[in-house]
């Protein structure tokens, strides 16, 4: 079992930096056990707050009967933050992916929650059809058995538009933990938002920003509904997948510009170029086709993966995707933390 749901809370509203974590696979497109348990190490030390295993970012073709490396992935991360955990006493959030029709997403739960996983994810997209009644139905079926995080995935990663109402009756279920807003757009953004505030439940809700295009400016800005304002407690990202110590730090000046009410003006001037970086990273220009191998590409160029594979042989970077990768690293040499992971690779992939 998880940490008791008190607890949980606390922490997620507490905030810090979730990284979705990805898959490591070698040649033969097996599993690396080595390079994941690695992976794993460098979000603990780099000062995230907690790990989403499971989810996109680790590819949802793990769940495949002929892959069969959704329980498997499960077990390493939760055997390294558990190690870390005992070693410095500092509680990691530990997130899995949920997705399927609800029969299938049921069973996910209940692995997760045999594993001592926190909460789940719980993707939609298996259900593309779906009527909101449905897919409140599925979740509250989904959160008798785990504490939720939501999920709002934009469309062109294979979401779906969900409306404010859907929110509202979303955020009434009693296990929802968190959201993770993700729909790349300001108004659907709002529209969760504002539910959240409509609900009265903004001090048991976390936000989490999946705003890829836009993570700067949600970490910053105070979100006004009446009397009631919220704000991102942090992210989880895809993105934070790579140059994750920089993302902690990024986290940590917002709070301080907050504490002290320090102008905009420089945080402001890193969300355009954290946008700029995500664009090549994720391939935007080319509908996302390339976000898990750009991933891939920036922690192969800093050691942690031999090589760029996903489980799906035809799934790479997108022509001019690397020269992309390579013009940003030029332009903003301060947001990889390229240094840190030089000098402390050789232990984690001990």
């Amino acid at each position: 079992m998880g940490m008791p749901l008190d607890r949980l809370r606390s922490l997620l509203l507490a905030g810090g930096v979730i990284p979705a974590h990805p898959l490591a696979l070698d040649s033969r497109r097996q599993l690396d056990e080595r390079r994941q348990r690695a992976l794993t190490r460098y979000y603990c030390e780099a000062g995230a707050a907690g790990i989403a295993v499971g989810v996109h970012t680790t590819q949802f073709a793990i769940r495949r009967p002929e892959v069969g490396l959704f329980r498997p992935v499960l077990e390493l991360a939760m055997e390294e933050a558990s190690c870390f955990e005992q070693r410095t006493g500092r509680a990691l959030v530990r997130i899995g992916g949920i997705c399927g029709q609800t029969a299938q997403a049921c069973a996910e739960a209940a692995i997760l929650r045999d594993l001592g996983y926190d909460a789940g994810l719980l993707s939609l997209g298996a259900m593309p059809d779906g009527s909101e009644a449905a897919l409140i139905e599925h979740a509250r079926a989904v959160a008798a058995g785990i504490p939720l995080v939501g999920f709002y995935l934009q469309p062109a990663a294979g979401g779906r538009i969900l409306s404010h109402e859907f929110w509202t009756r979303f955020v009434e279920i009693e296990n929802v933990v968190a959201i993770k807003i993700a729909p790349f757009n300001r108004y659907q953004t709002v529209d969760v938002l504002r539910a959240v505030a409509d609900s009265g439940r903004s001090r048991e809700i976390a936000l989490y920003t999946g705003n890829d295009d836009n993570i700067v400016a949600d970490l910053v800005t105070d979100f006004r509904f009446g009397s009631e304002v919220l704000r991102f407690s942090g992210g989880l990202l895809g993105h934070w997948a790579v140059w994750t110590l920089r993302a902690v730090e990024l986290l940590e000046e917002v709070r301080r510009g907050r504490e002290c009410g320090a102008p905009l003006g420089r945080l402001l001037e890193r969300s355009a170029e954290i946008t700029d970086s995500n664009a090549a990273l994720f391939d935007a220009r080319n509908a996302f086709r390339g976000c898990i191998a750009g991933i891939h590409e920036v922690l192969r160029r800093q050691g942690f993966l031999e090589g760029r594979w996903c489980l799906d042989a035809d799934e790479d970077l997108s022509p001019g995707q690397a020269e992309e990768i390579d013009r940003v690293y030029r332009a903003y040499p301060h947001l990889n933390d390229d240094a840190f992971v030089a000098e402390n690779i050789d232990r984690w992939l001990q």
